[in-house]
C-alpha cells in the first residue's frame, strides 16, 4: 500500500500537462470488407480443439493415476492407523471424480473472467474473434461467419479448459504437500516419491502445452494487422481484453467527460509539497514548496519494496509461464517424460564400408534407424540396412544388391559426448535379385555388437555420430569378417 501511495502521486507529477487532453475521437467501423483467409478460422478451431483434447486427456490420466495411488496409500495406512486414514482420505475419491468430470466436460470453471492465467495469444484471439462476431459486416462471406463462430467457441472452451487444468494443478500440489506432511512419520517414501513425480510431470506437461500458444501463424499476424487499422477495434480491445477488464477502464475513457473531477498538475504538486513539508522545522519542503526533493528521498525505499515484491512473484512462476503452486521435484527429472511420442523419436542414418574379398565386392552398408529416447541419457531403437555392391576397385565399378540387414541398438551416455553403444543384428550377405532370394533364414548371419559412439552437435536438431563397434560373433561368419566396425551417420 505504501508503494501505491508514493508511486501514484509521482506518476501524476511527472506526467506532462497534456496527459489528460482528449484523444482524437475514434471513428466508427470502416465500410471496407476485409478478405480474411478462408482457412484462418478453420485452423484456429483445429489447433484449439487439438490442444483442448491433449490437456483433457493428460489431466484425466494423471488424476486417475494419483487417485489410484492414494487408494493404495489409504489401504496401507489403514493397517497402521485406521482413524488417521479415514480422516486424511475423507472425500478424496469424490474430489478426484469431480475434477475428472469437470475436465471431461466443457463446463466453465469456478472463478472465470479476470481471475484466470493471462496468455497473450489466447487473449488476443478471443478478443479479436469476439470483435468480428459483433461486426460480421467486415467479413466477405457467410462461410467466414460460420467459421468465425466455430473458432470462437473452440477458443473460449480452450481458455476454460486451461483454467480448469490450473485448478487441478493447484489441487494436486496442495494434496502432495498435505500427504507429505501427514505421512512423514510413516514409511511411505516410495509412495510419496511416486506422487511427487506425477505432480511434477503434470506441471511440466501443462507448461509445455501453454508454450505452444506463444507462436502465432502468419495468417494470424496478417489478420490482426488488418484489425489494428480499425479505431473501433482498438477501443474494443482496450475495454474487453484481459488487461482491459483487469484494470476496469471506464466506459467514457478518452472522452472529455473522463477528466471531469480530476486534480490538476498544480494541485498534485501542492498536495505532495504539504506531505513532504509536514513536521519539518527548517530546510524542509514546506507547504507550497518544491516537492521534488521529497519525491527523490522516497524513490530508494519505493524501489526496494518493488524489488522485494518482484522477487516474491518470480518465485511463484513456473517454467513456460505457468501459474499456480510450484511442485519441486524430489528426484532427478527426466525431461523426455513431458514430451509427446513424436517428440521422443529419433530418426537417423549411417554408413559403413567393407573391403572386397574373394567372394564379395566392396560394399557400402546404408542404414536407416528409428530410436526412442528413454531418458536424456539413454535410447533404444531399430533399423534396417541395405548393402550396396560397389565393384572391385576404381577400374571395376559395378553396382549390385549385396544384402540386407535388420538391427537393434541401445545407447547409454557415458561421459560428455561419449556413449556406450550395443546392439544385435541379422545380416544377409549374399547377392540377390528379388525378395524371394532372401527368405532362407539360415543364410542370415548374426552380429553381437558393443562399442563407443561419439556424438556431436551439427545444428540444433541434427547430431553427428562416429562409432567404433566390436562384433563378438565375427568368427562365425562365412567368410569370416573383421571384428571391428567403423560407422558414421546422423540423428535428427
Amino acid at each position: 500500500m505504501r508503494c501505491l501511495l508514493l508511486v501514484a502521486p509521482l506518476l501524476l507529477l511527472l506526467c506532462p500537462t497534456h496527459c489528460f487532453a482528449q484523444d482524437q475521437p475514434t471513428t466508427g467501423l470502416v465500410d471496407k470488407v476485409f478478405d480474411f483467409p478462408s482457412k484462418l478460422f478453420g485452423k484456429v478451431k483445429k489447433s484449439s480443439d487439438d490442444l483442448d483434447k491433449q490437456i483433457a486427456s493428460q489431466t484425466q490420466k494423471v488424476l486417475k493415476q494419483l487417485a489410484a495411488r492414494e487408494a493404495r496409500v489409504k489401504k496401507k495406512l489403514s493397517r497402521i492407523d485406521s482413524t488417521k486414514a479415514a480422516t486424511l482420505f475423507a472425500g478424496s475419491e469424490t474430489q478426484y471424480a469431480s475434477l475428472e468430470q469437470r475436465i471431461a466436460s466443457n463446463a466453465v470453471p469456478i472463478g472465470t473472467g479476470t481471475s484466470g492465467e493471462y496468455l497473450a495469444r489466447l487473449d488476443s484471439l478471443k478478443t479479436g474473434l469476439s470483435f468480428l462476431q459483433q461486426n460480421p459486416q467486415l467479413l466477405s462471406s457467410v462461410k467466414n461467419v460460420e467459421g468465425l463462430n466455430g473458432s470462437l467457441t473452440s477458443v473460449t472452451q480452450l481458455q476454460a479448459k486451461i483454467q480448469s487444468a490450473n485448478q487441478v494443478q493447484q489441487f494436486i500440489s496442495g494434496r502432495e504437500q498435505q500427504l507429505k506432511a501427514q505421512l512423514s512419520q510413516y514409511s511411505f517414501g516410495k509412495e510419496l516419491a511416486g506422487f511427487n513425480q506425477g505432480a511434477y510431470y503434470y506441471q511440466q506437461r501443462l507448461a509445455a502445452y501453454k508454450s505452444t500458444l506463444q507462436d502465432k501463424s502468419k495468417m494470424e499476424e496478417a489478420t490482426f494487422t488488418q484489425l489494428n487499422k480499425i479505431p473501433a477495434y482498438q477501443s474494443f480491445m482496450a475495454k474487453n481484453s484481459y488487461i482491459g477488464r483487469l484494470f476496469g477502464l471506464p466506459g467514457n475513457y478518452g472522452s472529455p467527460a473522463s477528466v471531469v473531477g480530476l486534480q490538476t498538475k498544480d494541485q498534485v504538486k501542492q498536495m505532495i509539497g504539504k506531505l513532504g513539508g509536514s513536521g519539518s522545522t527548517s530546510g524542509g519542503s514546506g507547504g507550497g514548496g518544491d516537492p521534488s526533493g521529497f519525491v527523490q528521498q522516497q524513490l530508494g525505499s519505493v524501489q526496494q519494496e518493488l524489488t522485494q515484491l518482484q522477487n516474491k512473484v518470480s518465485q511463484l512462476v513456473l517454467p513456460g509461464g505457468s501459474s499456480g503452486s510450484v511442485v519441486m521435484p524430489d528426484f532427478t527429472p527426466n525431461s523426455q517424460k513431458t514430451k509427446s511420442l513424436l517428440g521422443r523419436l529419433q530418426f537417423g542414418y549411417n554408413v559403413q564400408t567393407q573391403k572386397s574379398n574373394i567372394l564379395v565386392p566392396t560394399t557400402a552398408s546404408l542404414a536407416l534407424t528409428l530410436g526412442y529416447k528413454l531418458s536424456d541419457k539413454s535410447s533404444v531403437g531399430v533399423g534396417m540396412s541395405y548393402n550396396l555392391g560397389l565393384g572391385n576397385g576404381l577400374n571395376h565399378i559395378a553396382f549390385s544388391n549385396q544384402g540386407l540387414g535388420l538391427r537393434s541398438y541401445l545407447d547409454i551416455k557415458a561421459k560428455g559426448s561419449l556413449w556406450i553403444s550395443g546392439g544385435f543384428e541379422y545380416n544377409y550377405f549374399t547377392a540377390f535379385s528379388g525378395i524371394s532370394d532372401i527368405k532362407n533364414l539360415d543364410l542370415w548371419q548374426k552380429s553381437a555388437l558393443l562399442g563407443i559412439s561419439k556424438k556431436y552437435k551439427i545444428t540444433k536438431n541434427k547430431t553427428g555420430i562416429l562409432q567404433v563397434l566390436y562384433d563378438f560373433l565375427y568368427q562365425e561368419h562365412i567368410p569370416q569378417s573383421t571384428p571391428l566396425m567403423f560407422r558414421m551417420g546422423y540423428q535428427f
